[in-house]
């Protein structure tokens, strides 16, 4: 089952950075949305997460359930891509 992987990020963030290395670490493609860069993107990620805190990613497998994970919890992370 393959998995889409969204992060909403901004460009100051420390730990959208440590994300995201991360995930090129284990070659898991993600899609960025950058919510300090489009005001839609930032309206999005309070619309999906009630808050405006990131990283914020969105795990979608291909049956549409979505696993959403606030920072970088890489346990989460891990879980929920069936990393290693």
């Amino acid at each position: 089952m393959s998995k889409k992987v969204t992060i909403y990020s901004t460009a100051t963030c420390g730990y959208c950075k440590m994300l995201k290395g991360y995930l090129i670490s284990k070659k898991v493609d993600y899609e960025v949305k950058n919510a300090d860069q489009d005001p839609d993107v930032a309206r999005e990620l309070y619309e999906k997460s009630g808050q405006l805190g990131v990283p914020f990613t969105i795990v979608e497998t291909d049956d549409g359930k979505e696993e959403k994970i606030l920072g970088f919890d890489r346990p989460r992370v891990d879980q929920v891509l069936g990393l290693k």
